[in-house]
C-alpha cells in the first residue's frame, strides 16, 4: 500500500473543515491509496502541471502529488481552494 503525507497547508485546511467532510475526505484517502483511478475519486491531471485533482464529494477536492510510493495532499477543501484557485 502507498503512504501518504499531508502538507502544512492541507493540514490547517483538513482541521477547519467540517466532521462530516473529514469523514468523507478519510474514506477518498483511502481509496487513493489503494486504486488512484477509483471512479469515486474522478481523478485526473490538471492541465499545465505534475499535480492531480480528485472528488471528496461534489463540492470538495482535494490536489496530490504522487511520486515513488508515496502520495503528497497539497490542498484539500472547497471546489477551487481544494484546487489550489483561492
Amino acid at each position: 500500500m502507498i503512504s501518504y503525507v499531508l502538507s502544512k497547508n492541507a493540514h490547517q485546511q483538513l482541521q477547519k473543515l467540517p466532521r462530516n467532510i473529514q469523514r468523507k475526505f478519510l474514506k477518498q484517502l483511502n481509496f487513493l491509496l489503494q486504486n488512484q483511478k477509483h471512479p469515486s475519486l474522478r481523478s485526473r491531471k490538471m492541465s499545465g502541471s505534475d499535480k492531480y485533482e480528485a472528488r471528496i464529494d461534489r463540492k470538495n477536492r482535494l490536489t496530490y502529488l504522487s511520486q515513488k510510493g508515496e502520495i503528497l495532499i497539497i490542498t484539500i477543501g472547497p471546489h477551487d481552494e481544494g484546487l489550489g484557485k483561492k
